[in-house]
């Protein structure tokens, strides 16, 4: 019994020690803070090893150094593209581009994300055609091939990929894959040693320091991206696995992935470039063969690739999100898997609506994360209240991260519109500035309304009360989730 005493005063003394660590001497966001005050005071013990795995902070340290005279080049043209903007030179394709020049200049600034305007782009929104035509991109390779995915599967499609990597590192093209230590997870060893064998390259992104303990879990490199002989680059929500190809319990999986080509390659390659190098000990060096002459189309589509993570202060993405919202005139469609946007999205989207935007926004009928889908729910309930129109999409699971503004600007990327996306994980986003790639997801998004169940206000209110208790809890937990 004494023993059992003892124990109970060192678990609240640690309770009250770590309590006045996350308040005194972590300046974190206040929802956060009280968020893990109420993991340590419900919880408490479990709260205190829950803590250490999933509350550390990343360091705000520079995580991506760069040699002297890396990028040097690209810096020079952002700092002049920079200057062209500020004396309003920069010439655009698309004519109804003049009125977002502001968000392009505060997207150079803020991330240094090069606009480039000689650009080609495909929209995939299902797994079948992106991986053909993925698949098929890499076989003809010739120079290299760079992937990075938050998620690789030991299954059908995962085999797929990895033959046709180790066929072609044996024919002599340089193969390196990244992929992350939590999405990741459950992949052997094993799966990667042919491609080892081969001559290619597999590296883990924040691996665990010990086994089974890994003190970075909660900071996850989220992105999702595909850069072939430097040329032909993919990014979007397709992960690699059956599930993306409709083959698991959620069944069909509605998501969108773009295929680029154009000189925004090479942001998408500068990306990997510094991701690669942060996570392996063979170092990658900057050569032309990375980053090869190209010429794109001449009246191309207008592009940004605006990349964050919790490395960075100024959570690049989110602002970026934001300044669309608070340019909207007209419309603003929205798809993402997980809702759980903080007070400044949320403000955001309410004004739009209350200043007579036609704001609707698209979720999952289906959970994949139980909590977080019961949040979401919380804050969907805050907008329909404001006349936000809000949608359940039930023909299968909606994984597509998308925001399209007046039929003019959109978004299409690896980022949720949620907290964890805009301050844990590390995202990519391409911003595009084209009134055809605008419409083009904005028809898409008006053909998945016959795939969904439009929420009212009246079957909100009447939803039962464990839902109500569920949505509370976890909108409690949501800066943490």
């Amino acid at each position: 019994m004494l023993l059992l005493e003892q124990f109970v005063a060192v678990i609240s003394i640690g309770n009250v020690i770590l309590a006045a660590v996350l308040i005194f001497m972590e300046r974190r966001n206040i929802a956060a803070t009280w968020a893990w005050l109420m993991v340590l005071l419900f919880i408490p013990g479990i709260g205190f090893i829950v803590y250490l795995v999933f509350g550390q902070k990343l360091s705000k340290k520079k995580l991506y150094r760069l040699k002297e005279g890396e990028f040097s080049h690209f810096r020079a043209a952002v700092d002049r593209q920079k200057q062209l903007l500020e004396s309003g030179n920069l010439e655009v394709n698309d004519p109804a581009m003049e009125r977002h020049r502001d968000m392009i200049y505060m997207n150079v600034v803020s991330d240094g994300a090069y606009y480039t305007q000689d650009n080609s782009v495909r929209i995939f929104i299902e797994g079948n055609s992106l991986f053909d035509d993925m698949l098929q991109k890499i076989a003809e390779a010739r120079e290299h091939i760079h992937l990075l995915y938050y998620t690789i599967r030991n299954d059908e499609l995962g085999t797929e990929l990895m033959n046709l990597l180790v066929k072609k590192a044996s024919e002599g093209v340089q193969v390196r894959l990244l992929y992350d230590a939590v999405g990741s997870a459950g992949i052997p060893s094993r799966y990667f040693k042919p491609l080892l064998d081969a001559g290619g390259e597999a590296v883990s992104f924040f691996p665990a320091s010990f086994s089974l303990l890994n003190f970075r879990v909660n900071f996850r490199n989220h992105r999702k991206l595909t850069i072939i002989d430097g040329k032909i680059g993919y990014i979007g929500g397709f992960n690699i696995g059956d599930e993306y190809l409709g083959k698991k319990k959620l069944g069909y999986w509605r998501d969108t992935h773009l295929r680029m080509e154009g000189k925004v390659v090479y942001m998408l390659q500068a990306r990997f470039f510094l991701d690669w190098n942060l996570s392996s000990p063979k170092r990658l060096a900057e050569s032309l063969s990375l980053f090869p002459e190209m010429h794109g189309l001449e009246k191309g589509i207008g592009l940004q690739i605006v990349s964050s993570g919790p490395n960075s202060e100024k959570q690049q993405i989110k602002h970026a999100y934001l300044k669309m919202i608070y340019k909207a005139r007209k419309k603003i469609y929205l798809q993402t898997p997980y809702f759980i946007p903080d007070d400044s999205i949320l403000t955001a989207l309410k004004m739009a609506v209350m200043s007579g935007v036609d704001v609707r926004v698209m979720v999952p009928g289906k959970p994949d994360h139980l909590m977080v889908f019961w949040a979401t729910h919380s804050y969907l309930g805050e907008l329909l209240k404001s006349g936000v129109r809000c949608y359940l999409y039930e023909k299968g699971f909606m994984h597509a991260k998308t925001i399209v503004v007046d039929t003019q600007i959109s978004s299409v990327g690896t980022a949720n519109i949620d907290i964890r996306s805009f301050k844990l994980n590390f995202e990519s986003n391409a911003f595009l500035y084209d009134t055809r790639m605008a419409e083009k997801l904005e028809e898409l998004f008006v053909a998945d309304l016959a795939d969904c169940r439009e929420m009212t206000m009246e079957e909100y209110l009447n939803r039962p009360v464990r839902s109500r208790i569920q949505e509370s809890l976890t909108r409690l937990l949501s800066p943490i989730l």
